[in-house]
């Protein structure tokens, strides 16, 4: 577990940009099964979360089509609700930061970590921008 206050401005980074923040099972599997298209990004506090991962989370947002919803759960300190979007995450293995887009409470496209981890946030935000003109 991170302290609270090495990740409060992590944390705060996508929640400002309207991203709800998920702490339970029960929280993330209501989130992801609504009607619509949920965008679930694991946060993190390694680096490429930081220069790639939430800045691309956010800048997609600015396409046109979006997801209906944008939650967020955060590695290594939401430990129950970590859990189960990466349940709902398989066959994908579990990494930090991922994102995973779901559409009516299925799983249609995912970045994980090692898509993220060395490329830059705008092509990180152009893979999202084209699910979402494809599922949204």
């Amino acid at each position: 577990m991170y302290p609270a206050e090495l990740v409060k401005p992590m944390r705060d980074d996508l929640a400002s940009a309207g991203f709800e923040e998920l702490y339970t099972a029960e929280a993330v599997e209501n989130a992801i099964k609504q009607q619509g298209t949920t965008l679930v990004v694991v946060n993190s506090v390694c680096g490429c979360a930081a220069a790639n991962a939430r800045p691309a989370a956010k800048m997609s947002l600015r396409n046109e089509k979006t997801p209906d919803h944008t939650v967020t759960v955060f590695a290594g300190v939401d430990t129950e609700a970590v859990n189960a979007a990466r349940n709902l995450m398989v066959p994908f293995p579990p990494s930090s930061p991922s994102m995973a887009l779901f559409k009516d409470g299925e799983l249609v496209h995912m970045i994980e970590r090692h898509h993220i981890e060395g490329r830059p946030a705008e092509m990180i935000a152009e893979n999202l921008v084209q699910a979402y003109n494809e599922f949204c």
